[in-house]
C-alpha cells in the first residue's frame, strides 16, 4: 500500500512539471495549529466511558507539489510530510500525542482576480507514526484514510501563500495500552499556514 501511493504521488506530481505555460512544481513548507479527536477511556465497574476532548498545539509541514495551470482553473496535487500535536489530561496529567504521516492532497482551485485562489480537494493520507508521550499506543486501526482540504491563496511571482482547513473523514483510532478500554481518535482538524516556492 505505502509504495503505490508513493508512486502515484510522483506520476501526479511528474505530470504537473510537465504541463503547459504556467504550470510548474516547487516545494512548500508552513505551520499548522492541529488537534486531533477525543480521548476515550472506559473507568469502574460500570464501564462508563469518558470522552477528553484534544488541547490544540502547533505543527508543521514540508514538501513538493505541481501545478497544471489553465485559464480559470487549476489542479495542484503535493506531497508532503507532516508532524502534528495535541495534548490530552490523563488523570490529571497532560500527555502529547504527536502523529507523522504522509499526505497527498489534490486540490482543484479557481482564480478569483489578479493573485487571488480559492481551493478544494480530497487529501489522501499515511499514517506512519503515533505517539502518546508516557503512554504505550498501538498502531492506527487503518493506515491510509481521507480528508478535505479548503483554502484561499495568493501568488506574489514565485512566491505562494496560503491558509487552508484540513479535516479528516473518518474516525480513526489507536488503541492505548496503558488505559483499560483506552483509545484516542487520531483524525486530524487543523489550520495549516503555508509558503510555497516555484523552482
Amino acid at each position: 500500500m505505502k509504495k503505490t501511493f508513493l508512486v502515484v504521488a510522483f506520476a501526479l506530481i511528474g505530470s504537473a512539471a510537465m504541463a503547459q505555460s504556467g504550470s510548474g512544481f516547487g516545494v512548500k513548507a508552513g505551520l499548522s495549529y492541529n488537534k486531533n479527536g477525543d480521548l476515550i477511556s472506559s473507568v469502574g465497574q460500570g464501564g462508563e466511558d469518558i470522552v477528553e476532548g484534544a488541547e490544540g498545539k502547533t505543527g508543521y509541514h514540508f514538501g513538493f507539489w505541481g501545478k497544471l495551470d489553465f485559464p480559470k482553473i487549476y489542479l495542484r496535487p503535493e506531497l508532503v510530510y507532516s508532524k502534528t500535536k495535541s495534548s490530552y489530561d490523563v488523570a490529571g496529567s497532560s500527555q502529547d500525542y504527536d502523529v507523522s504521516k504522509l499526505d497527498l492532497p489534490v486540490l482543484l482551485g479557481y482564480k478569483l482576480i489578479g493573485p487571488l485562489h480559492i481551493f478544494a480537494g480530497p487529501a489522501f493520507q499515511y499514517t506512519l507514526k503515533n505517539d502518546l508521550e508516557d503512554l504505550e499506543v498501538e498502531d492506527v486501526e487503518n493506515d491510509f484514510t481521507v480528508g478535505l482540504n479548503a483554502g484561499v491563496g495568493v501568488n506574489l511571482g514565485r512566491l505562494g501563500l496560503d491558509v487552508r482547513y484540513e479535516r479528516g473523514f473518518s474516525k480513526n483510532e489507536a488503541e492505548i495500552i496503558d488505559i483499560p478500554d483506552g483509545r484516542v481518535d487520531t483524525r486530524p482538524s487543523q489550520i495549516i499556514f503555508a509558503a510555497s516556492l516555484k523552482l
